[in-house]
């Protein structure tokens, strides 16, 4: 189906069959990774990209300049995806759980809190949200989290204070902390 485009790299298609090379691979998966997706579904994360760069050259539309920045973003745009899939699985959820009769939590505070928190964060534009996990659930500097979502360090500082800010005030305003 490639045959005929050879070159591998920038702005070439693949011909062995794998329209990724090696690196490529590994960049989409810390892309995949960074962006939150769990361990389990990289391989599907994965798969993706490639079936969307061969249903790209499919369809004959020319190559992207850069295959392996294409590849990034389209890990990041997937990655987004699976929490917005994950959030609407989560309200499903909690709607079948407010069915259920109530029981007693244990460690009461701390579920008021972890729920507040949850909430909080879901409250958050996708943007936001993505860097204050990866800060600081995922522990990352914010120079790495800019890198591998391809913005300043700026912008990602910035998202951190207004995220942080916005959860800051939800906590005091549910009046949990």
């Amino acid at each position: 189906m490639l045959r005929g485009r050879t070159r591998r790299g920038r702005g070439a298609y693949v011909t062995d069959d794998d329209p990724l090379d090696a690196a490529q691979e590994r960049r989409v998966r810390a892309v995949l990774a960074l962006g939150g997706v769990p361990q389990a579904d990289l391989p599907d994360g994965v798969q993706q990209v490639r079936l969307r760069l061969l249903e790209r050259a499919a369809s004959g539309r020319e190559a992207p300049r850069d295959v392996s920045a294409w590849a990034a973003v389209v890990a990041s745009n997937l990655a987004m995806d699976w929490h917005r899939a994950k959030r609407r699985q989560e309200r499903l959820g909690e709607r079948l759980a407010a069915l259920r009769p109530a029981q007693a939590p244990s460690g009461e505070e701390t579920s008021v809190l972890s729920l507040a928190v949850a909430r909080g964060l879901d409250a958050l534009p996708d943007a936001q949200r993505q860097v204050v996990v990866l800060r600081f659930y995922a522990d990352l500097p914010v120079r790495s989290i800019a890198e591998q979502l391809g913005v300043p360090e700026g912008t990602v500082k910035s998202r951190l204070h207004t995220a942080v800010r916005a959860l800051r005030a939800r906590l005091h305003e549910d009046e949990v902390v």
